[in-house]
This record gives structure tokens, C-alpha cells and sequence, in this order.
């Protein structure tokens, strides 16, 4: 998956840094043309020499070389197929995420064109500070991967514990990373244009001004099926019930909604227009009778609430769904999960649910990390391990292109 891609490797100043001296090596030996960037302080840890060996390549440590030669940070940028800063120093981080340009590694961060990963290296606390936090942070909004200690996944969110992460498992990231972009590829354009419509996060029901029914989704996986989406071109609209995740891609519509009856009416509109609805959100099934305008007290006698059901907007999207439209839902179980995830199929006319089972440690609510089984109209159920949710989500899109493919 290596062979033949362009890698630019940033060497910052860590003790960590003799670990990318065997990254090198083992990009070279997958066929890569690897070119290395040093910053002054890296030189301190590592000779260039070193790096220049084993890529066959002269390392750059700054802007111009002994014979006054301009090196172009603009051409290195554009010469990567990917940009990779291993080991990341807390300060070259920071420089990145503030723009500063004060050398070779930076400079050349601020006209890369292709994809940018920071494989950090540092002590604990200097990575758990706040502001190291919200350096990475702010890289992540920018569109730039962090591959942490663990990176023999994706990584979703922030992870690790300061160390940069091994050779190996830098390699394994890069392959699965191309092995995604070639994915993408073979579906860019299969979805242009088409329209998806997501459903994502909790629904509240109000009790009275303070109180309120709901559940713990966190609208994570809705997110990761948008995020994933818009990258293939498509023309996604996502409503979004109460929850402080956002997608990072502008050109996703979102929709924020509060209670089920909010986004029964936000999809019931929207469904009309949309080739594919994911309902993926987790809407609450009941909500109070009525609710109080003044905030309930507390007494020695209990608090009685009468429920009523709320829509079931996946029923309802069920009865007005056309041959050309797909309706996918999801079914979060507790026991007996593949034969209620089947009724919940057959009985709300659906083409495709997702299922979760609440006894899969690591599936769920909250977690980064999912583990589903897809039930379809034909076929047998197909079930898949635990992956982080962005995989999930390639995986879930797949299954749909396939339908649209059918």
C-alpha cells in the first residue's frame, strides 16, 4: 500500500527522535520515497546523516544549505502525498496550531497540500496540560490526524499517553490511512449529488423548566456517517438533537432539533427530497403529558409523571418511503438482538438497520468504538468486529452503496 508514495517526515527535537531513524527504514523497505525535514534541535538527537543514509535522500534542516541553495518549503509541500511529523514536540506543536513559521518543518507544515499527521512525543504532564491539549485540538480542527500510542486504529479523538508511538504502528496507520484514500477513490463520484438525510444524538422531553427525559447518546456515530459522507461528495443534511459534537466538514447542513416531535417534523420534511435517511439518532420513545411551567417541588410523597408515546419517526418515514428513496435504522438491544432488530426491519419498511448490542463491551453509548451487525431485506446477517466509529461508518456506507448499486 506504500510502494511508490511520496512521505515527508519532520524530525522535531525528542529523545524520541532516533525512533524515526527505523521508521525510515521500514518506509524505504515498503517502497516509499521518503524525504526528511529536521528542525535545529532534532540535529541534537539524531545526525542528519543518519536520515540521509537510510532515505537515500539529503535532509533538510533549513532554509538554505553550505552552497547559500534555497530550499522551497512550497515544493516540498507539494511534493508529499503525505506529511508526516514524527516524533511531534509540544513546541512544534504549538507552532503549528499558531501558524509560526520559524523554520524549515514549519514553514513547510503551512504549504503542505496533502494530508499532515503528528505522532506527538513528550512527558506525561506536558501532554496533559491544557494548553498542549488544545494545541492538538486545534490541529485536529484543522483537518490534521494525531496518531496516538495505540495507532493500530484511526484514531477518533485524543489517546495516548505522550510516548510516540512505535514504527510499526506508524506504518500500520499510513497503510490503513492509503488503504481508505483508495476506498474513497473507487466511491468518489458514486455519491455526488446524491442526498442523504441523518438523524443524530439524544431528543430531550421537558418535565418542567429545569428537568427533562432523555438518553446518553452522544450522536457520535450520526457524526462519523456525515463526516464520512461529505468526504465522497454527497449532499448531506443532518439533524441534531442536544449534544456538543459537530461535524468539522462545512459543507454538511445541520439541523439542530431539541425533542422527538422537533425532529419527527425536521425529518418529515426533509425526507421528500433525500435519496438515503440514516436514522441514527437515539429519540426518546415517551415524553410528559404535560409540562409544567413552574418548576415541580420536591415532596415526601413521590413525583408521579404521565407519559405519552412520542411519533416513531422511523415508522413514519416507513409508510413514505418511495421505491426510489433507502430508509436505514438503527437498533440498540439488550437480548434476543437479531430477531428484534428483523421486526423493527419488516415492520417499519425498512431497507437496512444497524445493530448494537449493549452486551458488546465497547458498543454503545459514548465510546469511541462500535461493534454492529447489519441486517438487510435479503441475505444473511452480516456482522463485523469492533472498530473505532469512523470505521464503522465506512462500513455502514459501503453496505448502502452497495444497495444503491442493487
Amino acid at each position: 500500500m506504500l510502494h511508490g508514495k511520496k512521505i515527508l517526515l519532520g524530525v522535531c527535537g525528542s529523545i524520541a527522535a532516533y525512533k524515526s531513524a527505523f521508521l525510515v527504514r521500514l518506509l524505504v523497505k515498503a517502497g516509499a520515497e521518503v524525504k526528511v525535514v529536521m528542525t535545529g534541535s532534532a540535529c541534537g538527537f539524531v545526525d542528519p546523516l543518519t536520515f540521509s543514509t537510510l532515505s537515500k535522500n539529503p535532509v533538510l534542516t533549513s532554509f538554505t544549505n553550505d552552497e547559500a541553495t534555497w530550499n522551497s518549503h512550497v515544493e516540498l509541500g507539494l511534493w508529499a502525498d503525505f506529511f508526516l511529523i514524527a516524533p511531534a514536540s509540544a513546541n512544534t506543536i504549538a507552532k503549528c496550531a499558531s501558524g509560526f513559521c520559524d523554520n524549515l518543518l514549519t514553514a513547510t507544515y503551512l504549504s503542505a497540500k496533502c494530508q499532515v499527521a503528528f505522532a506527538p512525543a513528550m512527558d506525561l504532564d506536558m501532554w496533559k496540560h491544557p494548553a498542549t491539549q488544545f494545541n492538538v485540538n486545534t490541529l485536529r480542527r484543522f483537518g490534521n490526524e494525531i496518531i496516538p500510542v495505540n495507532a493500530g486504529e484511526l484514531a477518533s479523538g485524543l489517546s495516548g499517553e505522550g510516548r510516540m508511538a512505535e514504527p510499526e504502528e506508524i506504518i500500520a496507520y499510513l497503510e490503513k490511512w492509503f488503504a481508505i484514500q483508495k476506498k474513497r477513490d473507487d466511491h468518489y463520484g458514486k455519491l455526488k449529488g446524491k442526498k442523504f438525510l441523518i438523524t443524530a444524538g439524544p431528543t430531550i422531553e421537558s418535565i418542567d423548566p429545569v428537568r427533562y427525559i432523555s438518553n446518553h447518546s452522544t450522536g457520535k456515530m450520526g457524526f462519523a456517517l456525515a463526516e464520512e459522507l461529505a468526504a465522497l461528495q454527497a449532499d448531506v443534511t443532518i439533524v441534531k438533537g442536544p449534544t456538543s459534537f459537530n461535524p468539522e466538514l462545512k459543507s454538511i447542513k445541520i439541523i439542530p432539533v431539541s425533542s422527538a416531535e422537533e425532529m419527527y417534523e425536521a425529518s418529515v420534511k426533509l425526507f421528500p427530497k433525500a435519496d438515503v435517511a440514516i436514522m441514527a439518532a437515539a429519540v426518546s420513545d415517551y415524553k410528559p403529558v404535560s409540562v409544567s411551567k413552574l418548576k415541580i417541588k420536591k415532596n415526601d410523597d413521590g413525583l408521579h409523571i404521565d407519559l405519552v408515546k412520542n411519533p416513531d419517526i422511523l415508522a413514519s418515514l416507513g409508510k413514505k418511503k418511495k421505491k426510489n428513496q433507502l430508509l436505514v435504522g438503527f437498533a440498540l438491544e439488550t437480548d434476543d438482538e437479531v430477531n428484534n432488530a428483523k421486526k423493527k426491519l419488516s415492520g417499519k419498511n425498512l431497507d437496512m438497520i444497524v445493530l448494537n448490542s449493549l452486551r458488546d463491551k465497547g458498543a454503545g453509548f459514548g465510546y469511541d468504538t462500535n461493534k454492529i451487525t447489519i441486517l438487510k431485506r435479503k441475505g444473511d446477517a452480516k456482522s463485523f468486529s469492533l472498530k473505532s466509529k469512523p470505521d464503522v461508518a465506512r462500513d455502514i456506507i459501503d453496505e448502502i452503496i452497495t444497495l444503491m448499486n442493487g
